[in-house]
């Protein structure tokens, strides 16, 4: 195998680490800002598959630190939709030009920035819709994990919906990210994504998520979150920006 280029080096350990804490502080998020790193420094059909294993690792780290507080009978809804929708995703993405795959998490990315900076997060729609609508929102969830290893943002924006307790939406949703991200990582090996330009880079991003996510994990009980998420947000919108102009104008 031949080892990463300096130049890309670079950004994929930034975005490694970074996406390692922030996974590891808030249980998600880990794809969100591995891709904004990631899509400007390496070919665009890999990033799916190393913002899958890197995200994987930091929740299973981050499972093993808090499987106290999580509770997969709460995700059960969640997961059940999730599990049809990843096959659909991978199938997806072997399909998806990379413009267009660039594009579809630049809007994603915008998307969810500017929902969660509105306020809209703060709308309680309580129980409506049921266990049929947690599946159908598990789904999309799936589908996103399965194309771009993005399947923790609307389950998130899903039980802040619900009106469910800040300190109780991680028993939901990251144990429905930690299963669909090992459904998506298996799917996306089967469909032969792991090729040998990924395992070089994967054997960078892995280790370093995982210390990112255990430096995460560790200020979990910390002072910073509302500058965190402020600063998250920011970067996110940024790089979401970015994706949209390379997938019409081409990569920097």
């Amino acid at each position: 195998m031949i080892l990463p280029d300096v130049i890309i080096l670079i950004p994929l350990a930034a975005g490694a680490l970074a996406a390692g804490f922030v996974s590891g502080f808030s249980g998600f998020g880990a794809a969100l800002v591995a891709s904004g790193f990631w899509f400007l420094a390496v070919p665009a059909e890999i990033v799916p598959p190393l913002v899958v294993s890197a995200g994987m690792a930091g929740q299973v780290l981050g499972y093993f630190r808090l499987r106290r507080t999580l509770a997969f009978g709460k995700a059960s809804a969640l997961i059940s939709g999730g599990v049809l929708g990843v096959p659909i995703g991978v199938a997806l993405l072997s399909v998806a030009a990379p413009e267009a795959l660039r594009l579809v998490v630049g809007v994603f990315l915008i998307g969810y920035t500017a929902f969660q900076a509105s306020g809209l997060s703060r709308i309680s729609i309580g129980g409506w819709g049921g266990k049929t609508a947690d599946r159908g929102v598990g789904f999309l969830g799936g589908i996103l994990g399965g194309f771009a290893g993005l399947s923790g943002p609307l389950p998130l924006i899903w039980v802040q919906l619900r009106g469910i307790p800040t300190g109780e939406q991680r028993a939901y949703y990251q144990p429905f990210n930690l299963i669909m991200l090992g459904l998506a990582w298996v799917a996306m090996a089967l469909a032969g994504k792991m090729d040998a330009t990924f395992w070089p880079l994967a054997m960078v991003v892995v280790p370093l998520t995982l210390l990112g996510a255990a430096i995460g994990v560790r200020a979990y009980q910390g002072s910073g979150e509302i500058l965190l998420r402020r600063v998250l947000l920011g970067l996110l919108f940024a790089a979401g920006c970015v994706l949209i102009w390379q997938s019409r104008h081409g990569a920097l």
